[in-house]
């Protein structure tokens, strides 16, 4: 059991993110049936950085707009106000995500990776089976593991009693945080979330990403980031020492009606969509 308890890690770890301003102001608007393609544009052009990051992704191809967009104001009117506000997260989660994780044996760069990849998953997913809200799926996808980056600074010391406890008794890897430390990843991205103000599904997403049947009844949300999150580790996108370790719920692919042969279908358009995501997403590199 773990020295700590979760709440007193949540408040004791001085490495806990903050949301930027700027993307708390433009969740809101975005989530703003009044706000106003002017507001937005106004709120991120506050940002020099954000305007540079959002401009670059607007561009490429993975967005496909057929014209350039050389202004922020154009951005929101062509993309609209749900992609821009995922945008406005990939930007601003970058710097938190593109740590090196050495609790998880995540180099420099793996754990951003696997959340863009799990990101571009999810949307591919929730517009498969027509979820309404795709660019949420992008948002749910990308944040589903930023507790790693808090437990991080706690796991180190006991991650190899983690991994010999998962790979010896064939236990999750979650389960097996669960008995050394008394809590898992999962849950204290759910206290990261809380902190940053996000909405309750996101909330939700994040603590049951890996074990969405826990939920009754299991939200549409944490199914569509489940299986992609099991699908980008498979094909090893930013795979860290605890891998494979984590099983794929049936009851998931139940929720969002899809048969295990159809996964290879939906791999396949995620693959030719990563293929554009990856140079759109590359965030050192700007305009």
């Amino acid at each position: 059991m773990s020295a700590l308890t979760l709440e007193q890690l949540v408040k004791e770890v001085k490495d806990i993110p903050a949301l930027p301003d700027v993307i708390i102001k433009i969740i809101k608007l975005a989530d703003d049936p009044n706000a106003s393609a002017q507001q937005i544009s106004k709120v991120i052009t506050t940002d020099q950085s954000m305007t540079a990051h959002i401009l670059k992704l607007a561009n490429s191809a993975f967005y496909g707009v057929p014209r350039r967009i050389s202004t922020v104001s154009d951005a929101v009117v062509l993309l609209g106000f749900k992609t821009i506000k995922s945008l406005a997260f990939a930007a601003s989660t970058y710097e938190i995500l593109g740590r090196e994780v050495k609790g998880y044996s995540l180099n420099k760069g793996d754990l951003w990776r696997h959340s863009i990849g799990c990101a571009v998953c999810a949307q591919v997913l929730a517009k498969k089976i027509r979820y309404r809200l795709p660019e949420e799926a992008f948002v749910a996808g990308l944040i589903h593991d930023v507790g790693k980056i808090i437990l991080n600074v706690y796991v180190e010391d006991q991650f190899a009693a983690i991994l010999q406890m998962s790979s010896q008794r064939g236990v999750p890897f979650m389960v097996a945080e669960q008995v050394v430390l008394g809590y898992d990843h999962a849950e204290v991205g759910a206290k990261v979330a809380e902190k940053w103000n996000l909405p309750k599904d996101l909330i939700q997403c994040i603590r049951f990403h890996h074990t969405p049947g826990s939920t009754d009844p299991i939200q549409p949300l944490s199914a569509i980031v489940h299986v992609a999150d099991i699908i980008c580790m498979t094909m090893g996108i930013g795979v860290g020492g605890d891998g494979l370790l984590y099983p794929l719920e049936p009851a998931a692919l139940q929720l969002l009606g899809l048969q295990q042969s159809q996964l290879e279908e939906i791999i396949s358009s995620f693959i030719e969509t990563i293929s554009q995501a990856r140079p759109a997403f590359d965030m050192e590199r700007v305009l």
